[in-house]
């Protein structure tokens, strides 16, 4: 199992942040647009005074080692849901894949601390975990570079949107 930390800087303030994080546009361009993703579909989004939850369907470009495709199968998808806490400000998700569920793990959080007026940082903690016999870590080591990809890709931009957007 793979714990590991993404954190990047964000040129916003904290309400920008969140309230560009939900919303669908940006989603919708992030990851169908920037990050290439053949699929990607907001399903539910409901908020209420204490929470915030998003389900979404997703179809990654997948740049993985060839046995690692070959497990994993050319229409890897997953499905992920999270919950944004109002009170503690702490998005927290679960990714369960299309196939393979029962061996494969992908979860974590993400909160927000203030460098500025004008800036925060986003800390994400993810876990990933792979049961799958003889290339579990493969799978694991896979996934956490294509993760950090793309929280990092994520963050440019988010920064170029929020400095055309707002």
């Amino acid at each position: 199992m793979g714990k590991f930390t993404v954190t990047n800087e964000i040129n916003c303030n904290e309400e920008m942040f969140w309230k560009v994080f939900f919303d669908k546009e940006f989603n919708e361009k992030l990851y169908r647009g920037h990050l290439g993703f053949p699929d990607f579909r907001i399903l539910d989004q409901r908020d209420s005074d204490t929470e915030t939850t998003r389900k979404v369907a997703g179809t990654p470009k997948m740049n993985v080692p060839g046995p690692v495709a070959k497990v994993l199968g050319s229409n890897f998808s997953y499905t992920e849901e999270g919950r944004f806490n109002k009170a503690t400000k702490v998005w927290s998700w679960k990714m369960t894949p299309g196939n393979m569920a029962d061996k494969l793990r992908n979860e974590g959080t993400m909160r927000i601390e203030r460098v500025g007026d004008t800036k925060v940082r986003r800390v994400a903690e993810l876990v990933i975990e792979a049961k799958v016999f003889g290339i579990g870590g493969l799978i694991e080591s896979s996934a956490e570079k294509q993760l950090r990809d793309g929280w990092n890709d994520s963050a440019g931009f988010m920064n170029d949107w929020v400095k055309t957007h707002t």
